[in-house]
């Protein structure tokens, strides 16, 4: 079986792919440990926003199972609409997340025996495979914008149901850490 090359454009993005990949995660790690209120600022709470970040997860699944289901159908522009309304979702997450837990402290999660195993189960790989999801969802892109198909559906089959984990948990993680908020 041949190897398909990545094309010129697929290799002009690389750099960016690489650079976000590992600037991101460090820039969330880095705002997380920050807290803006504990710094002295008079900021609110964003108490508000754990809900709204749980839903757009939820949208962010269900955006990923309609663009795979657009495209098994040959509905390639309503594919890419969602696919990059996935993306948008995703990165209004981000923000939110990142936003909450600069105004916030740390909620601990409450829950005993067996739940609690399985909570910091669901939580620890969600973490994890949001990281890995990444760069998975860069090179994905970037195969589709330099139309590179054949590339775009070999790495697609390992991005999506990564990316559909990480949403889903997201909502998992929200539901079962709820009860706890103050």
């Amino acid at each position: 079986m041949s190897r398909i090359q990545a094309t010129e454009e697929e290799k002009k993005y690389k750099k960016w792919i690489i650079i976000l990949s590992i600037l991101i995660p460090l820039v969330v790690v880095a705002l997380f440990g920050v807290n803006l209120r504990r710094l002295g600022y008079d900021v609110e709470p964003l108490r508000f926003l754990p809900p709204i970040y749980a839903t757009i997860n939820g949208i962010t699944a269900i955006l990923l199972m309609v663009a795979v289901w657009a495209i098994k159908n040959g509905r390639r522009k309503l594919h890419e609409v969602l696919m990059k309304t996935a993306i948008g979702c995703s990165v209004l997450f981000l923000v939110m997340y990142v936003a909450y837990h600069m105004t916030s402290d740390a909620t601990a999660f409450g829950g005993e025996g067996i739940v609690r195993y399985i909570y910091y189960f669901i939580l620890v790989t969600h973490i994890l495979l949001s990281i890995g999801i990444i760069p998975l969802v860069l090179i994905t892109y970037v195969r589709a914008i330099a139309k590179s198909f054949s590339r775009h559906r070999q790495i697609a089959r390992i991005t999506f149901p990564i990316w559909l984990y990480v949403a889903i948990t997201g909502v998992i993680v929200y539901l079962m850490i709820s009860p706890y908020y103050t």
